[in-house]
This record gives structure tokens, C-alpha cells and sequence, in this order.
């Protein structure tokens, strides 16, 4: 029998209820490989959910604010335009449409408010929860985000039903939609580090598991375009449902780590032999009592504070296509053409779809290459003419959006996602840390939260700049791609060196980052 104090009892106390019920159902316990899938599964979900609420927005900006139509055309001959109105009717209507106080002369200046708020409050919750993702447990911190964000998101939505039009309450809805999602970034990526070991593969693994942002983006556009025709709330209320549905699933069913279900070492030692992947990425010391890493500690970790402010301007500018693309292309002649608001919606999602190839070929590239940093200004720098070609040529014809869309999406996104799995993972993990195993949630939720802040700037800067030209937002995300390339130069120049004093030595047991990193 099994002692209250034994720690075999204490980690049975510790599994998901779901779990508990499977396994008794069952007659046997999970293997160490089922528990992986659905750690996979499970997070990937979840945040895909957690993007799906905070894409509604963007979809849902040109119904709030329909009377800017003419935002991104005063580049292009007026008759196009007034051609445009005349020719269509339902257009004309919705200029003179809105919810105020968004369909004021400043609403776009007050929707730049309000994903200010949303991301500012996402981007400092960021440290509060990765400072707590390392000391309580996961999967209630991970719940607890995702339910909240659900309540918040649908109360935005709520606003219509009620028929409320003070700015402040929606300032303040989303604010708090913002402190409930930040718990999820560091909350997934330190469940899954738990779960996956320190492989070759782990940038391409991780790149794939990323496309969860991308696939939520796209989910959410579409799901939010296909609910405008019954009111604008209900983009914000199925979403915000759903988050809380899978929530729910998280809080019943995922296990954080190995030794919550009570896999033993030595199992993990022989899928260790089997395959890389097998071995915990966090393979701490059982006996030696670990503290967390504290907020300046990490920081100091090599390669955490210029993979931050890379990501900074990173998510600056994805950020700024999440927020304010559907808006972009439904104010845009493409072809001479308006498309309407859902089917402007509905095309940007192929921005997502070259996220997702972008994700996943950025980290196969860094395996292969073994140069994070390398990869990643590749990507940033390769970005800057592909944001003035689709701004030139984007609007020639449906085709050419499309594709130079897909094409931005894939180099704009590419570092976006390395840094913030691969690259964070490898860092969290760093061997300055002496194999202190607690230190990933903080080290994402570093990284991460100082790019949101460049998330929080984007889309702000992006509702004041497009009243005048949208030529100046381009021009914005440009020197911003520029700059997150420069930031990584001393990186990518360590890594270069280090490639060159090593050939043809295999260097692939280093540490990730490339020793380079060690070497700074």
C-alpha cells in the first residue's frame, strides 16, 4: 500500500481526471507515446483556438468601421473608385453604417486602441505568466487563460446584443481578453518541452506543431467572416465558445509532463535509445531540488535578449497583417475590383497558409544548417522585397495577390515561428543552466512577451499611418524586417565562424543555438 507521503501518490493525484477515468476504463495505463500524441494534439488546439479569438477582430473592423473605405485608395485614380461606389449598392449602404463609436472620422485611430490595449496587457501578462508557468501547475494556469479568454471574447461580441456604444467598455473587454491569453504561449511550449527531448529534428518538429497559429488564424477569419451575415456579435460569441470547449478538454485530459502520468526513468532511458524525441527535453536531476530561474537570471541566459528584440520587430510585423489585413484588402482595389468584407476575410487567410510553409520550412532549414540566428535573418531580410513587391503589384490582379499574399506570409512568418518554438525551446534548455529544468516557461514568455510588445506597436501605429497612406505602412514593416535582421548580425556572424573553425568536424551534439551563442 501506498503511503499519503509517497511520491508515487502524489504524482497519481496529479493526473487529469479524464485520464484517471480512460486508464480505469481501460484496464491499463497510457504509453509514454499515447501521452506524447495527446500532448500534441491537445496544445495544438488550444493555442490554434487562442489565435482563432484574436483574428476576429481584424475580420470584424471594416463592419465596425465601414465609413474609411476610401483608407488605401486615395493612392489609386479616383474614378476607380467612385466607379466602385456607383456600381454597387450595398457598398453605398454600408458607408453610412457602423457601430459607433467605431464608425466615427477617429474609428480607426480607436481600433488602433484597442488592439493597443489587447496586446499591451498581452504582452506584460506574458512575464507575470511565464514567472508562474514555472511554479504552479500548467495545465490549470493553461485552463484557467483559456476559459477567460472565451468570456471576454464573446463579451466583446455582447456589445451589439446589448447595444452598447461607450469605447470604454470594449477598451476594457479586451484588455482583459489580453491578460487571459497570455498565459497560453508559455503555458504550451513548456508542456511540450516536457514531452519532446532535445532531437536534430526538434526545429522542423516544432515548426510543424507551430502551424496551430497559422491554422487558428485561418479558422478564425473564416469562422468570423461566415457569422458576419448574422451579426458582427456572433463572430466574437462561436469563437469565444469554442475556446472554452477545448478548455474544458485541457483541463480533463492533458498531462504536463512524465511524471504526472508516473513514467518511470528508466522508460524514458529506453525510448531515449529508440529515438531522440523520446527523451524529456526538460531531463532534470529526480533527487537534486530545483529552483525556478528568476526574471533577470534569465535574461542573462546567452542569445535570449537579441532573439527577443529580433522578435520584437518580428511579431511588429506579422502582428500588423493579423490586425489590419482583411481591412487592407477590402479597402484595396485588386483588379479595379472591392471585395467585400467576408471574402476579403476569407482571402487572407493565404497569408496563414504561407505562414504555416513558412514555419516549417524555416525549421527544417536551422536543422539542417545547425544556425538558428542564420536562418532566421535569412528569412527577415528575404521579407523586405517581398512586402514592397505585394504592395506594388499585389493590387494588379487577383492571381498576383495571391500569391505574392502566400509568399509574404511564408518569409514574414518563417522567423516568427522559429524563434518563438525552436529557438526559445533551445535557450529555456541552455547548459549555462546547469540542468535546471525550470526555466523554459520564463525564457518563452521573455522572448515572447517582449515581441508582443512589437505586436502591440504594429497594429497601432498601423491605425494612425494608413488615414494618410498605406505606402507608409510598408514602409513601416520594412525597416522593421531590416531591423530584426541587423539585431541577429552578431549571432549570424558567431554562427558562420563557428561553421568554418568546425568543418568538417560533425558539430551536431552541440548545444542549440549553435555554440556560438555559448561563445558570446
Amino acid at each position: 500500500m501506498v503511503s499519503p507521503s509517497d511520491p508515487k501518490s502524489k504524482i497519481r493525484s496529479m493526473k487529469p481526471l479524464g485520464i484517471q477515468l480512460f486508464e480505469c476504463v481501460r484496464g491499463s495505463p497510457l504509453s509514454f507515446r499515447s501521452c506524447q500524441a495527446l500532448v500534441l494534439v491537445l496544445t495544438f488546439l488550444s493555442y490554434a483556438s487562442y489565435h482563432a479569438t484574436r483574428k476576429t477582430t481584424s475580420i470584424v473592423k471594416s463592419v465596425l468601421d465601414p465609413k474609411t473605405a476610401n483608407l488605401g485608395t486615395l493612392h489609386w485614380p479616383s474614378h476607380l473608385y467612385l466607379q466602385h461606389l456607383q456600381g454597387s449598392e450595398s457598398n453605398r449602404t454600408a458607408l453610412y453604417s457602423g457601430w459607433a463609436p467605431f464608425n466615427a472620422d477617429d474609428g480607426t485611430a480607436l481600433l488602433g486602441e484597442i488592439d493597443l490595449a489587447f496586446l499591451g496587457v498581452y504582452a506584460i501578462g506574458m512575464f507575470f505568466a511565464g514567472h508562474l508557468g514555472d511554479r504552479v501547475d500548467l495545465r490549470i494556469l493553461l485552463t484557467i487563460g483559456m476559459l477567460g479568454t472565451g468570456l471576454f471574447t464573446a463579451a466583446f461580441g455582447a456589445g451589439n446584443w446589448l447595444n452598447i456604444h461607450n469605447f470604454y467598455y470594449f477598451l476594457v473587454v479586451q484588455m482583459m481578453a489580453g491578460l487571459f491569453q497570455s498565459s497560453g504561449w508559455p503555458s504550451v511550449v513548456a508542456v511540450v518541452g516536457n514531452w519532446f527531448g532535445k532531437s536534430k529534428r526538434r526545429g522542423l518538429i516544432m515548426g510543424i506543431w507551430n502551424a496551430h497559429t497559422s491554422v487558428g488564424n485561418i479558422s478564425g477569419s473564416l469562422i468570423a467572416a461566415a457569422m458576419l451575415k448574422f451579426g458582427w456579435s456572433w463572430s466574437f460569441a462561436v469563437p469565444g465558445m469554442m475556446i472554452a470547449v477545448v478548455g474544458l478538454a485541457v483541463f480533463l485530459f492533458l498531462p504536463v509532463g512524465p511524471e504526472v502520468i508516473g513514467i518511470g526513468e528508466d522508460l524514458h532511458e529506453k525510448d531515449a535509445e529508440k529515438d531522440d524525441m523520446g527523451a524529456p527535453l526538460l531531463e532534470g536531476r529526480p533527487d537534486a531540488k530545483e529552483k525556478a530561474v528568476g526574471f533577470i537570471q534569465a535574461w542573462r541566459i546567452p542569445g535570449v535578449a537579441p532573439f527577443a528584440l529580433c522578435l520584437f520587430f518580428c511579431k511588429l510585423v506579422a502582428y500588423t497583417f493579423l490586425y489590419w489585413l482583411p481591412f487592407y484588402i477590402s479597402h484595396t482595389a485588386i483588379g479595379g475590383e472591392y471585395l467585400s468584407d467576408s471574402a476579403a476575410g476569407a482571402l487572407s487567410t493565404l497569408f496563414d497558409v504561407g505562414g504555416v510553409v513558412g514555419g516549417i520550412l524555416a525549421g527544417h532549414i536551422s536543422d539542417r544548417l545547425d544556425a538558428r540566428a542564420l536562418t532566421a535573418a535569412s528569412f527577415t531580410f528575404s521579407a523586405i522585397p517581398a512586402l514592397f513587391f505585394y504592395r506594388i503589384y499585389g493590387s494588379v490582379s487577383l492571381y498576383w495577390d495571391i500569391a505574392l499574399m502566400f509568399i509574404t506570409g511564408m518569409l514574414v512568418n518563417g522567423p516568427y515561428a522559429l524563434i518563438t518554438t525552436a529557438v526559445s525551446a533551445d535557450l529555456g534548455t541552455h547548459s549555462s543552466l546547469n540542468g535546471n529544468s525550470r526555466a523554459l516557461a520564463t525564457v518563452t514568455a521573455i522572448i515572447d512577451g517582449t515581441g508582443s510588445i512589437g505586436a502591440a506597436v504594429g497594429p497601432l501605429l498601423t491605425g494612425y499611418i494608413s488615414a494618410k497612406s498605406w505606402s507608409g505602412v510598408f514602409t513601416m514593416l520594412m525597416a522593421s524586417a531590416l531591423v530584426a535582421g541587423l539585431l541577429l548580425s552578431r549571432l549570424v556572424m558567431a554562427e558562420v565562424a563557428a561553421k568554418i573553425d568546425s568543418h568538417p568536424r560533425d558539430d551536431a551534439a552541440s548545444d542549440l543555438p549553435v555554440s556560438s551563442i555559448e561563445e558570446l
